[in-house]
């Protein structure tokens, strides 16, 4: 008896390793899209439960933590490899990054090294130059090809048993945070806490694949169309400095000057002055001058 293939799909959603037949199509998954419009229609709770300075403060506050734990690791770190940190270290925020609801580490790493590689060109899966504004912020993301995690491009990560677990079952820790965020604080902290936290931070990270390949200016001649935002750096925590990260991506600093805002940046100072991280990696001297 063949599997039922809506049965299929929902244990795809839960267990990453299961495989879909579908998995080389680039075309949108609409079964995929579900928990998109899920999420974002729950934040119309809202209109049920109001707001309060503490819900936006509660929601802030798991917007910033979040927000530094997908610039400062699944992107400086996991992808880049621009410092270093102890295994346990590298698993809390591995964590923290997770309960984003961007998927797990290696599944996040695995695709942005494929993209360094490729920027801008047909084989970059979320180039808005090529495949539309829509697609390269959000569309690429519901599509079969793109949903396994290749882990031939991240096999420094994959050696992590701890790792790869978060990275299957990566609904896992968001579930636990929507789940604890309604034990502390009922339907109220779930909808700001969680869902309206939670898109916002979504967006705001898929802005720099879509937006930051746009809109705003090129300090550096890269084969890309990388731009630098200020706007996007500040909603960003510094990833909003694009251009400048694809002038040279193993920098622990996107804000290579003193005055581009990097709060990602200032983070990671601050734990490597705590001694939680060593050897970031700074800008090279004939990469400030090269432009």
């Amino acid at each position: 008896m063949s599997p039922n293939p809506i049965v299929e799909k929902l244990r795809y959603w839960f267990d990453t390793s299961v495989v879909s037949e579908e998995e080389a199509l680039q075309t949108t998954d609409w079964f995929r899209i579900i928990p998109f419009v899920f999420m974002h229609v729950m934040c119309l709770g809202v209109f049920w439960v109001g707001w309060s300075w503490e819900l936006v403060t509660v929601a802030f506050i798991l917007y910033a933590i979040r927000m530094f734990a997908i610039t400062g690791f699944y992107h400086r770190y996991f992808s880049h490899r621009s410092f270093q940190t102890s295994r346990p270290m590298q698993f809390l925020f591995a964590v923290i990054g997770a309960s984003s609801v961007q998927r797990g580490p290696l599944w996040w790493a695995a695709h942005h090294r494929k993209h360094h590689r490729h920027s801008d060109t047909e084989h970059d899966v979320h180039s808005p130059h090529h495949h539309g504004f829509w697609w390269s912020h959000v569309g690429w993301i519901t599509s079969p090809a793109n949903f396994p995690t290749d882990y031939s491009q991240v096999p420094d990560l994959a050696k992590y048993p701890e790792l790869r677990f978060i990275d299957r079952f990566d609904t896992l820790v968001p579930l636990l945070l929507a789940l604890a965020l309604y034990w502390i604080g009922g339907l109220p902290y779930l909808i700001w806490g969680f869902f309206i936290s939670s898109v916002v931070l979504f967006h705001f990270t898929c802005s720099i694949n879509s937006l930051a390949h746009i809109w705003g200016g090129q300090r550096y001649d890269t084969s890309d169309q990388s731009r630098n935002n200020l706007f996007l750096a500040l909603l960003t925590f510094g990833e909003g400095w694009h251009n400048n990260h694809h002038k040279y991506p193993g920098s622990s600093r996107q804000g290579f000057f003193w005055w581009e805002i990097d709060l990602t940046y200032y983070g990671l100072k601050l734990l490597a002055s705590l001694r939680l991280i060593t050897d970031l990696r700074p800008v090279p001297e004939r990469v400030l001058q090269d432009y």
